[in-house]
Order: structure tokens, then sequence, then C-alpha cells
């Protein structure tokens, strides 16, 4: 049995393929269409789906879109009415999107599939959600907790997973909401709502939660249970789209910042590819400091309504398993205090818990929960998207005229990259399968050593062209977590899919500060079984320098989608300073491209 789940129409368009109840392959359409956050309809990732099971939509048995549009406009259309005349505006451009295609989501599955009306099912978003975590976690039953922007209505749900059974048995809802929460202070701090949450989070390292009082006691009212009740006279997103806070919230926090304004505080060096330090420095960084201090005011708010709700629901389930999911599961600051204060023994979240991740969640629930059918499969690694054979990248270095070297075998693969990042320079990583979700973790990924204190700014002049204050992720061998982190708990999934803030332990900080954030790393664990190549890598620079630790972060330009071909890790590669490309047993050097001129 084939069912094809979907995700659309908002950010992060994706499709997800199972056969017989195991997931086979799914992808984000971005990846191939090159759009970051794409959210039309995931043809593109609906035909590599099909293509890697070798069948085309004649033979699926089912295709379920991961919420139901109609509730969802309903909920519109109230709060437009209920906010009106403020709602006037967003009013003709909702419909303009609603009208024309979002409402017809039914009849575009039917026409770009080619299947019958019977075989198109819908479920509820956070219904979504919760069997995207649960249904392909390793536990026979677990507590569920839901937490993103808004679904049709819940914007969070409280839940419990029993062998193929998903139940929700309490929701918070629209417009309390804490995904738009954090997304209104995302917007303040100068960053794209949907985008930049991740950049609030980094930021937040360099303050203090100073304004977290400020904002208990204004814009929201916290409960015991983790629920709450914003103060929507300091929003706007209930009656706008282009403005998610309103000019009370201005009048309670200041100025908002500049976007794409330069961040940089007394906490860390000036970095040298902002150009000459600006005359006025030291008031830039006082302004600086305060925004800091917002995003860690709200980050503070943010972890403890999340605990608050995982304390809640321990004491209502009395389990030791927690399941995770919704566009806040990313927050892996929050999850990594999450594990080490919350009552939960063990926690999973699935690579992509964001909307993309709920294509796989609705396939699954119709299987496994309203079929009837018994779980048969765990998700134990992210390797699901596309890959390229030796022959397909030989064809392809060849035809494009790229002077390229090959490796009879991986070990000497293996000692020329691990030589390479001794002597500092930066690889562009490409094997096997793309990874599902946002995080690169070994398959698309840029590659460098921790060792090296200036590597943050060598990989951000070089590369990535980014913020200062974002992290590099340390990428490490499962059995060396404990030697290098404080972990107590070893729940190894959301370390596996680069999910989980860990405290490094003092005395290793020096020994990889490319990669110490505030004394913080967000922590990539990894085995010989599911990833060999990457594994190998890792050990053998271990060997050689005693530290079992690279710096990891993803392959792609700022602005961009993660590399998916071999053309656009080339692209990648010839549009920034990264010295190495390695694609599969191939590699092409800086050198040798700027000798072939």
């Amino acid at each position: 049995m084939y069912i094809l789940g979907l995700s659309c129409f908002y950010h992060d368009a994706a499709a997800a393929l199972i056969k017989d109840g195991k997931l086979i392959a799914s992808t984000e359409e971005e990846r191939f269409s090159r759009k970051k956050h794409d959210s039309g309809f995931p043809e593109k990732a609906i035909n590599f789906c099909l293509e890697f099971a070798g069948i085309s939509s004649e033979d699926l048995d089912f295709v379920v879109f991961h919420e139901k549009p109609f509730l969802k406009f309903e909920r519109i259309l109230k709060t437009v009415i209920r906010t009106y005349p403020q709602s006037a505006g967003s009013f003709s451009e909702a419909m303009k999107n609603w009208l024309a295609e979002k409402l017809w989501i039914k009849n575009i599955i039917r026409q770009k599939l080619e299947i019958d009306s019977e075989k198109i099912l819908f479920t509820e978003h956070h219904l979504s959600h919760a069997a995207s975590t649960f249904l392909v976690s390793p536990y026979d039953e677990a507590a569920i907790l839901t937490i993103d922007g808004v679904g049709e209505w819940a914007t969070g749900t409280l839940g419990i997973g029993r062998d193929n059974k998903v139940n929700l048995f309490k929701q918070i809802i629209f417009p309390n909401s804490l995904g738009l929460l954090y997304s209104a202070f995302t917007a303040f701090l100068g960053f794209e709502v949907n985008e930049g949450e991740y950049k609030v989070m980094g930021m937040a390292a360099y303050g203090k939660p100073r304004f977290r009082k400020k904002i208990l006691e204004n814009i929201l009212k916290l409960h015991d249970d983790g629920s709450f009740n914003l103060n929507m006279d300091y929003f706007s997103f209930h009656y706008s789209a282009a403005r998610s806070y309103s000019k009370k919230f201005e009048q309670l926090f200041g100025k908002p910042r500049a976007i794409n304004a330069d961040f940089f505080t007394y906490g860390f060096e000036f970095p040298s590819y902002f150009g000459e330090k600006p005359e006025n420095y030291s008031e830039l960084c006082t302004e600086n400091q305060f925004y800091a201090d917002i995003a860690a005011s709200i980050q503070a708010v943010t972890e403890e309504i999340i605990l608050k709700q995982a304390v809640y629901l321990y004491k209502q389930t009395n389990m030791k398993n927690l399941c995770l999911a919704g566009g806040v599961a990313l927050n892996s600051v929050a999850n990594g205090r999450l594990l080490r204060e919350g009552p939960f023994k063990n926690i999973f979240i699935q690579p992509a818990p964001g909307d993309s991740g709920a294509a796989i969640g609705a396939a699954l629930y119709v299987y496994n929960h309203i079929l009837g059918h018994k779980r048969s499969f765990i998700l134990e690694h992210a390797y699901l998207g596309k890959e390229y054979t030796d022959e397909q990248i030989l064809a392809f270095l060849n035809k494009s005229d790229i002077p390229f070297r090959r490796f009879d075998t991986d070990s000497e693969l293996i000692d020329f990259c691990v030589s390479a990042i001794e002597q500092a320079k930066v690889i562009g990583w490409f094997q096997g399968r793309s990874e599902w979700g946002p995080r690169a973790l070994g398959n698309r990924s840029i590659i460098a050593d921790a060792r090296n204190k200036d590597m943050k700014n060598i990989v951000n002049l070089k590369i990535k062209f980014r913020e200062p204050f974002r992290p590099f992720a340390p990428v490490i061998k499962e059995s060396e977590l404990e030697n290098f982190f404080n972990v107590e708990n070893k729940t190894l999934y959301p370390f596996r899919y680069m999910l989980m803030v860990l405290p490094i332990k003092e005395e290793k900080r020096k020994l990889i500060p490319a990669v110490d954030h505030e004394g913080t790393g967000r922590v990539q664990t990894i085995t010989k079984t599911w990833n060999p190549l990457y594994y190998q890598l890792v050990e053998k620079f271990a060997q050689k320098t005693g530290i079992p630790l690279l710096l990891n972060t993803s392959f792609n330009l700022k602005g961009e989608p993660i590399v998916n071909s071999p053309q656009n890790a080339y692209n990648t590669f010839m549009n920034s300073g990264l010295d190495l490309l390695v694609l599969e047993s191939f590699v092409v050097e800086r050198k040798d491209i700027a000798e072939n001129v």
C-alpha cells in the first residue's frame, strides 16, 4: 500500500511517501525549486517520491493533505469579522489567495496527480503534527506535545500515543499562540517571520532576560498548566498580514531593530567581514545589547511556557516518554532545557517537526490510526531525499569541464579530507541521500576544524556571509557525547537530528572554540551504523588530533536552500570561498579550478 502525504500553501511545502507503513522518501519542495521555504504545490517533491519508489500516481492508494482547509478558512473569516475594520486591508489579500487556490486543494491534487477524488483525504493540522512524531518514534506509548503558529484553530495540543493510535485531549486556541508570540519578537528584532526565529534563539545567548517580567506582566497571562492568554492590544497578526505587533508593543519595548542591521556587542570580537569598526561602535554595542536582552527574554518566557506544559502533560499522562512536534519544536535551546529540567525520561523529535514534517504525519495517521495497521517503522535517520550515483556525478563533471580527482577507496578519501581539515581548509561535503528537514546532518554539510578559534570568522567570511552571533554545530561520535557535553539523559534521537543544545563541559571549551556558543553547542551525534562515511571522517580526525568532533554547518549560502544536486553544490562552491568540494568519491579543489580558468 502506497500513501502520499502532502503539506503546502503556507511555508515549507513537502511530500512524503510511505509504503506498507514505512517511510521510504520525503523531501521539501525548496530543495528542487531552489526557492527557500517554498510554499507552492510540491510537484517536484512529489515527482521525486514517485520516481524513487518506481511508481506512478495511479499506484497510490491515498493522498493525504496535512490539514483541513475549510476549517482554516472558517477561522480566517471569523477573525476578520471580529477585527473589522482593522482587518479590511488583509481581508482582500486573504480572499485572493484562498478563493484562487487554497480552498480548492482537493481539486488541485486530483488534477495534478490524475487520481480519483475518493483517494484524497484530509487530516487536522495538529493531528498531522502529533502523528508525525509519535508514529515514527521508538515508543509504544508516549505523551505528545505539539506547538506551532496556528493550524485550523489550534496553536498547540496535548495528547497521548499508544500503539498505532494518536489522541489529543487538550488544545490552545488561536489567537493565543506561542509560535506567533515568538514570531512577533522575531519581527521586532529585524528578522523575517518563519525564517528568522532561529536567529532570535542565537542572539539570545548574548543577552540577559531582564524583560521577562515585563513580558509576563503586560503581554500575556501564564497559567499553571502552561496555557496562556495573549493581550491582543500588543499584536496585529490577527488582523494584518504585513505586521505582527502593534504600536502599543513598540511603546512597551521601544524602537524596533532595523532590518538587516549588523549585530555586535562587547560580548564577542567585531567581525572582520563587517569592514572597518564604526566610529559610534560603543553606542551601537549598547543598542545591540538591548536587543540581545529582548531576545533572551522572549526565549526565557518560551522555555518557561514549554516546561509548564510538559509538567502538566506528565501529571495528566504519567508517561516517561514525550514526543514533540510543531515549528516551536525546532527551538533546540528550549528542547535542551526540557531534557535537563523537565519530567520526562525520554524525548523524541523527528528531523522536520514543522509544517513540512506534517506530510509524514498525515500519511501515517491514515495508515496506522484510521486504517488500523500495526506500526512497523522507526525513523532511525534523516537521509530520505535525493541521491546521485558516481556515474551521474562523473557525467556532470565531464560535461561541465570541471577538473577533479577521484579516490578509489573510502579510506583514501577520508585521509585526504582529514589532512585538508587540519590545514584549516573548509570542505563542501556531498554524500548519499539529502537530509529530511532543515538541518544538514552530514550528507549536505560544510565541514571544518572546530579546534580553530578563527574558524567561525573564516566560514562566515568565505562561505556563509551570515550574522556572527549564529552558532555552528559540533558533530560528535555518539559514544563521546558525555565526554564533551553535560548530559545526564542520553535521549538519542534529538541529538542525531541536531535538535538540542547542551552545555559544553568547562574544561573542553578551549579545545573546540569554533563550535562554542557562549558555553553551549547544538549537538549532532553520529554512529557508524547509519552514516558510515561521515562517521569515518570524524573518527579519523579523532585518531589524528584527539578531538572526536568537527564543525558542521549547512551546505548553502545565506538566503538559499541547502544544496540538493551536484550542480547546486558546484554553484555554491564557485560562489563562495570553499577550499574543497567532495561529491561522493570525487574531489574538486579551488586551486585546480583557478589553474583551469
